[in-house]
């Protein structure tokens, strides 16, 4: 269904479509000694603190027109931290003609977009393999909006704040609205992918897959990177630095956790 700025549908009170945006991001790190993942840990911990992140979500409501109510936030004892925003808006005026097009977000210095009752929360789990040598920063980020504007529009931004390995979207429409008439509308714009929110230079570093459910207004995208620099895995030192063949042998390490990330399944190798 398309609906566009100038076939705008005439809503019965206020469009309460929820549209939730769940977005998670892997980081690996190839962290050889207990002493190298200890200092990753405590990289994590200081690049990802609670204020950092309490930072990047009020970018996020920043950029979806929302007004910050609430802020919960906490660091955690060994590691991670959480945080949770409750934003909200006064009615929708008027929507802006990008909210109805398939395209990337802005960054954080061009606001373009309106919304009113909407939560924004982020948990982080650092950790590590107990054998293998490889830690891993997980983040969990949900944005969860009622009314017009989806939060895809914060999806470019988000991408943007981490360094991010493996990628996993889910885009859900829940709920109904229903125009002067009574007639139930179950989604409010026109989508086939997350893919389209995501600029071309981002997805060309990455091999992508989608699974989606029209029928259901579910919309799913993973990202796995498809090519890596090892020295921007190696914690403490570069490549230069290892014995001979060593270097392959972490590679293969770090292509075997981001494609076990990737496929959700464990790889055993031969």
């Amino acid at each position: 269904m398309e609906i566009r700025p100038d076939r705008r549908i005439t809503l019965h009170g206020f469009n309460n479509l929820t549209k939730s945006l769940s977005f998670n991001m892997y980081d690996v790190c190839y962290t050889k000694t207990k002493e190298e993942r200890e200092a990753y840990i405590d990289y994590i911990d200081e690049q990802y603190n609670a204020d950092r992140l309490t930072k990047i979500l009020s970018n996020v409501a920043e950029l979806i027109g929302a007004h910050v109510l609430n802020v919960a936030k906490q660091d955690y004892v060994p590691q991670g931290a959480s945080v949770t925003i409750l934003v909200s808006e006064g009615p929708v005026v008027e929507v802006p003609d990008e909210a109805y097009e398939e395209t990337p977000g802005p960054l954080p210095d061009s606001v373009v977009c309106q919304l009113d009752k909407s939560h924004i929360t982020v948990h982080t789990y650092p950790e590590y393999h107990p054998v293998e040598g490889i830690s891993t920063f997980r983040a969990d980020i949900d944005v969860s909006t009622c009314g017009e504007i989806s939060p895809l529009k914060a999806l470019h931004y988000l991408i943007h704040s981490f360094e991010t390995d493996i990628m996993t979207m889910d885009y859900r429409v829940r709920g109904f609205t229903r125009d002067i008439e009574g007639k139930k509308l179950f989604i409010d714009h026109d989508i086939n992918s997350i893919q389209n929110y995501i600029p071309e230079e981002i997805k060309n570093t990455y091999d992508m897959i989608d699974v989606n459910i029209y029928q259901e207004n579910i919309f799913h995208t993973k990202c796995k990177l498809k090519e890596f620099d090892l020295n921007n895995y190696l914690f403490g030192y570069t490549m230069d630095k290892l014995p001979a063949g060593e270097a392959e042998e972490i590679a293969d390490k770090l292509t075997t956790e981001m494609d076990e990330i990737f496929y959700g399944k464990n790889i055993h190798l031969s």
